[in-house]
């Protein structure tokens, strides 16, 4: 895998790790967490959307779903 692919898997599993730890969160405390920019954590968000791994129950707000996931 290359190194870019390799840093964004990296933090796809660190945003979802958020999310799981502190329950519901805003868009943009995922920004300010992970200091990246609203449109690199909305790419992130929507590989994890797609997995059904988290979902937003009002805009802007997300939070994990139901489908268990074993963390590695």
């Amino acid at each position: 895998m290359n190194p870019s692919t390799d840093r964004m898997l990296n933090r796809v599993k660190a945003v979802y790790l958020f999310i799981r730890n502190k329950g519901t969160v805003t868009t943009q405390e995922l920004v300010e967490e992970f200091d990246i920019t609203q449109r690199t954590i909305q790419r992130d968000l929507n590989i994890l959307m797609y997995n059904n791994l988290v979902k937003s129950p009002s805009r802007g707000r997300w939070t994990i779903t139901n489908k268990k996931v074993k963390v590695s």
